[in-house]
């Protein structure tokens, strides 16, 4: 099929790790980590989000920014502990979402810088 991607390796597909922070500096600071340490290729920050949600029995609301990294399944453990480390939720979001198609240069960057 012209224009998709070849299909990736059983054993390392890519992922986008679904983050979220209490403020842009904490997604951004967390996003520049996870890039420094090569745990992830690229770390995407949007601004401006409010989540409601429920926490100890009461609904919450609260504004957030959502960091989006690009990364290698295999990766997806050490940079969830990262966040983790790095976080000051006491449970940070951070899911594990599979990448499908795409751009085959663009897919074979993220490899690159994640390997």
């Amino acid at each position: 099929m012209t224009g998709s991607a070849p299909p990736q390796s059983g054993d390392d597909p890519l992922v986008i790790a679904y983050i979220t922070a209490a403020s842009k500096a904490d997604a951004l600071r967390i996003g520049r980590s996870l890039v420094e340490e090569r745990l992830a290729a690229c770390a995407k920050v949007l601004d401006g989000m409010t989540s409601v949600y429920r926490w100890e029995g009461r609904v919450e609301q609260a504004d957030e920014a959502v960091l989006i990294a690009k990364t290698r399944s295999r990766l997806f453990d050490r940079l969830a502990a990262r966040v983790r480390e790095l976080h000051g939720y006491d449970t940070p979001c951070v899911l594990e979402l599979a990448v499908g198609r795409g751009n085959p240069a663009y897919l074979d960057w993220l490899r690159a810088e994640t390997a």
